[in-house]
């Protein structure tokens, strides 16, 4: 299973009760919890930030989390990704094709695309790894076309080899559909974020193996 945690600061610091001058501290605390889980990536979705900020964050993030299997992605900043010698980068479905990324970046580095449709999925074959949605409902996307079973199980098989998640209003509940969709693993930002009064290492790493857990009793039943 692959599992990337997908970083929202402020809606982690408001949820576990949080001044606004400690969100990147618990960041830090949700991050490097993760990775030490053996979650596979981290992906940095924290736009608000300038690039300087957002780089040196990456780049402290790198460092928190050597020596894990974790990597660390920046949302659609390619120009912030490299220069912190990050992992790789997500690109969004209105970003740059991968083919051009890849012609400015350093060797290894990895590249997810975000994918809505069947028609975004040409353009993308050169991404390492799909990362599809919306799937199901979530708060923070309230009005758009959720793709549910159907949809993200027509995209895995189109995209195939090509390795596929799933995003949005996906947790543990959802991990019987994720895996009867053939579909890989799933990204998520609030199946990541604790409850105010629980201890967010503790809850990250409890539902990093829950998760995979859960995926892979569903995976063998189907």
């Amino acid at each position: 299973m692959i599992l990337c945690l997908v970083t929202d600061r402020r809606r982690l610091g408001a949820a576990v009760g949080a001044e606004p001058s400690r969100f990147l501290e618990v960041l830090r605390e949700q991050v490097v919890a993760a990775a030490d889980a053996g979650i596979d990536f981290i992906q940095i979705r924290e736009r608000d930030l300038e690039a300087a900020e957002l780089a040196d964050f990456v780049r402290d993030v790198m460092r928190l989390t050597a020596g894990t299997a974790a990597k660390v992605l920046v949302n659609d900043r390619i120009d912030v990704a490299i220069a912190a010698k990050a992992s790789g980068v997500h690109l969004t479905e209105a970003s740059i094709l991968p083919d051009r990324v890849r012609a400015i970046a350093p060797p290894g580095f990895f590249i997810s695309c975000a994918v809505h449709s069947i028609a975004a999925l040409a353009a993308r074959k050169s991404a390492d790894l799909l990362i599809a949605g919306t799937v199901l409902p979530t708060a923070s996307k309230p009005s758009v076309d959720y793709l549910n079973k159907d949809g993200l199980e027509a995209i895995v098989a189109v995209a195939a080899p090509q390795p596929v998640i799933g995003i949005g209003g996906l947790d543990i509940p959802a991990m019987r559909l994720v895996a009867a969709t053939r579909a890989v693993g799933m990204a998520a930002v609030g199946a990541f974020v604790p409850r105010a009064g629980d201890d967010i290492t503790e809850f990250v790493q409890n539902r990093v193996n829950g998760l995979r857990l859960a995926f892979d009793s569903a995976s063998r039943r189907t």
